[in-house]
């Protein structure tokens, strides 16, 4: 049994991945995310992260670091199951390894998609983000590269049936992306499976912690790339809003004494 399984998943395994070399790093990714309600089915978001990364001589996950970003979203809610999105960034991408050269700073937009089949008492839904991505070349002219990428995502409270202050909840997803070649980010037509699992903690009602393991495998027509990470992220939902209530007392109201 055991033999003809080994045969099942050599057989069914990428070829690239089984033949080809293969370059592993080790990273550490966190970001910081905060989110605010404008409308009645719109939102803003706001996300500042960093990537730190192990390099061919040192295998240390905080070795380089190697991307800061700050991105800036608009959410509309259309309805329960379909939200529609899209972002501006700023990438600066000091030394990542799949790019083809130390410095290529970036300006990225994308428009995206989500549909959830489920939301109580887990979340499952689909995601679809069109990415527009200018990369500053060798030459200091930006490269314009599309990618597009194709998400499934599961969220799931273990000890609630929505996520809020001490709630423990597992989360997992697995994300393809498709690009456009360019000199910068390589002649690739598919560029990755992202495979993410792990898990959060409501710290409070609007504020959550996440923990997760990424498996970033990258197949390239020379050497294979593949990035093991760790990351950590964390939310604040209308914070500002939260901080104004908590400071906000409303005024004593005063014993009526005229007896009517």
């Amino acid at each position: 049994m055991h033999k003809w399984l080994i045969l099942f998943v050599v057989i069914t395994m990428p070829a690239s991945l089984l033949f080809s070399q293969t370059n592993t790093y080790a990273q550490f990714w966190n970001e910081i995310g905060i989110s605010r309600s404008i409308f009645k089915k719109s939102g803003l978001e706001f996300n500042f992260g960093q990537v730190w990364s192990g390099n061919s001589e040192n295998k240390n996950m905080l070795a380089d670091n190697s991307q800061v970003y700050f991105r800036g979203w608009f959410h509309y809610y259309h309805s329960p199951r379909w939200k529609f999105s899209g972002f501006l960034a700023y990438y600066s991408n000091k030394d990542v390894p799949e790019l083809k050269q130390i410095k290529a700073p970036e300006i990225r937009s994308a428009v995206q998609t989500a549909y959830f089949f489920k939301k109580i008492p887990y979340t499952l839904n689909a995601r679809v983000r069109l990415e527009n991505r200018n990369i500053k070349n060798d030459n200091d002219k930006y490269e314009t590269s599309f990618r597009l990428r194709m998400q499934m995502r599961c969220l799931y409270p273990l000890n609630a049936k929505i996520i809020r202050r001490g709630t423990v909840y597992a989360m997992g997803s697995d994300e393809l992306m498709f690009k456009t070649g360019g000199s910068v980010s390589g002649s690739q037509f598919f560029d990755r499976n992202r495979l993410t699992i792990g898990g959060g903690y409501g710290i409070t009602d609007d504020i959550q912690l996440e923990i997760t393991y990424v498996n970033d495998y990258l197949p390239r027509s020379s050497v294979n790339e593949l990035y093991n990470a760790l990351q950590m992220n964390i939310y604040f939902i209308n914070p500002f809003a939260n901080i104004k209530k908590a400071f906000s007392h409303p005024h004593p109201v005063e014993p009526d004494t005229s007896g009517n």
